[in-house]
Formats: structure tokens, C-alpha cells, sequence
């Protein structure tokens, strides 16, 4: 073993005090592995919550292990079944479908790498500082100050046995790219590794939202007679805020501008990023999510 490992790793994660109950999503994947052993060792009450796509022949047996695993080191498991054809969209109906069967503030093991990766993919969607803030409530991502060959060295070290989903590795899939192609070429164009500043960047974008937000804190752009006399800016930025609060990627600058064109009385209804819909009814907005997956639980 690498001595002290375990304990340099936990430094620089922002678990809750011990003693706290968490759920934590766990993959078998070294991310969310390292995260399951990182909560057990800062003495949290863990709970593994395993999402079973049934994408793969061996989908059903990585379950299992997952659950043998966290019993193992001490941990409660919960496997979900969310199935999830192949097909287009596959990861935005993953998503989706995981967001559905997982438990409300679940902690995911997302490293500084998938934040660089987030940050460039909201960048090429047009979705504004929003998206530039990368990955969305950090405050359930323990792990952003890791890097993923450090949760690999993790695994290696407490003897864990990972699962390779070859969908990470699927060049249909716009991520793959950033991560196997993009990133790469960046650090060999720059000479540097892009990735701790893609971060930071991430952070001070953050920051910068945070003070936007504060602008429009009173504001309910859902009550389009309310906002009629303010500029366009604000209602955009309003309309942001309120898709932010209720899709789980950052709105993209066309999804804003086709609800505002709803708040002006322009349009009746609104496709927005994800599949969903905003319409407005007796002067009002409302959100029509697109039908989530059938899950179930044992």
C-alpha cells in the first residue's frame, strides 16, 4: 500500500462531519469507488446506491458486486434497475434516468477532470457563466479537488476491484471526445496540464453567478405580467435561474431565448435542453418535464 494515501486524499475532500448519513452513487467505476471508501473512512453513515441501465451482459453482476463491496467495507447498499435503451441521446436519457432513481442530494464521485470536462462541454453549448461554473451543486461532489488517476491509485491501493464501462471510451458520445481528444490536444498545444485551470476557472465563474443570481433574487419571471417592464437581461438571466433549478445540465443560451420569447407573449410554448417544455397558461409559466424512466429498487 502507498503509505498515507488514503489520509492525503481525504485532506483535500469536503465530506460532511463524520457521523452524518450520505448516499453515495457508486458505479463500480474508480470515481465512485474511491468515493465510497473516502466516506467510510471520514466516518460517515454510507449508504451505496448502484444504477443498473441494463446496457451491458454484465450490468446485473457489477450490481452485485457494488453491494458486496460496500458491505464489505461496512457501508448499506441499494441497487436500482432504471432500464435505458441504446439508442440517441443515450447519456442525456441515462442522466435522466439516474437523476430519477437516485435519492435527493446523493453524493457522486466527480473528480477536477470531469469539472474540466463540464466546463468545455456547457462552453460549446452555449450555456453562458452558468455552464462555465461546471458541474452543478458542488457542495454533493466531494471529490473536485481529486484527480481520477488519483481514485484509480485508490482502488489499486485498497485492493478494489473496478468496473470498465466501455461506453466511457464510445467516441459517439461528446465527453469521450473532450476527454480522450480535446484535452489532450490542449495540454500539448499549451504545454500544460489544462485541467487545474479549467477548474479554477470554474470556480471564479461560480463565484460570478452566485453575484448575478443576487440581482434577480426577487424577481418571479413565472409571473410573466410582473417582468414585463424589465430588460430583456434581467428576464434572461431570471429565466436561467429558474431551467438551472429544475434541469440537470445549465440551460443553453437558445433554450433562454425561446422561453423569453414565451414570457413576451411571442411564442405559447417552449422546447428547452433536455426534452422538456415551458408553456405559459392565464399569464403564467410552467414547466413540463419530459416522463422519467421506470425504476425499481431491491
Amino acid at each position: 500500500m502507498i503509505p498515507d494515501l488514503m489520509s492525503q486524499l481525504l485532506d483535500r475532500c469536503s465530506f460532511p462531519t463524520a457521523g452524518t448519513p450520505v448516499d453515495c452513487a457508486v458505479s463500480g467505476g474508480p470515481d465512485s469507488l474511491a468515493l465510497l471508501v473516502l466516506a467510510i473512512e471520514a466516518g460517515l453513515e454510507v449508504t451505496a446506491w448502484h444504477v443498473d441501465h441494463g446496457l451491458r451482459s454484465t450490468s446485473a453482476a457489477e450490481g452485485r458486486t457494488v453491494v458486496e463491496v460496500a458491505g464489505r467495507l461496512g457501508a448499506q447498499a441499494r441497487r436500482v434497475v432504471a432500464q435505458v435503451a441504446d439508442g440517441p441521446n443515450l447519456e442525456a436519457r441515462a442522466r435522466d434516468a439516474r437523476r430519477a432513481a437516485l435519492p435527493p442530494g446523493v453524493l457522486t464521485g466527480h473528480t477536477a477532470d470531469d469539472q474540466a470536462e463540464t466546463v468545455l462541454m456547457n462552453l460549446l453549448r452555449g450555456s453562458g457563466v452558468p455552464g462555465a461554473a461546471g458541474i452543478g451543486d458542488p457542495h454533493r461532489r466531494p471529490l473536485l479537488a481529486l484527480r481520477r488517476s488519483e481514485t484509480w491509485a485508490l482502488c489499486i491501493d485498497q485492493g478494489l476491484e473496478v468496473v470498465c464501462d466501455p461506453m466511457n471510451a464510445d467516441p459517439r458520445f461528446t465527453r469521450n471526445r473532450i476527454r480522450h481528444e480535446v484535452l489532450p490536444l490542449l495540454a500539448e498545444v499549451t504545454r500544460r496540464d489544462p485541467v487545474p485551470l479549467l477548474a479554477r476557472h470554474a470556480e471564479r465563474a461560480a463565484e460570478a453567478v452566485t453575484l448575478l443570481a443576487g440581482l434577480v433574487t426577487e424577481v418571479d419571471v413565472t409571473d410573466v405580467r410582473s417582468v414585463a417592464d424589465l430588460p430583456d437581461d434581467l428576464v434572461r438571466l431570471s429565466i436561467r435561474n429558474w431551467l438551472a433549478d429544475r434541469a440537470a445540465l445549465p440551460p443553453d443560451g437558445a433554450s433562454v431565448d425561446r422561453v423569453l420569447d414565451v414570457v413576451r407573449g411571442r411564442a405559447r410554448a417552449a422546447e428547452v435542453v433536455g426534452g422538456h417544455r415551458v408553456d405559459r397558461h392565464d399569464g403564467r409559466l410552467a414547466y413540463r418535464p419530459g416522463g422519467p424512466p421506470d425504476t425499481h429498487r431491491n
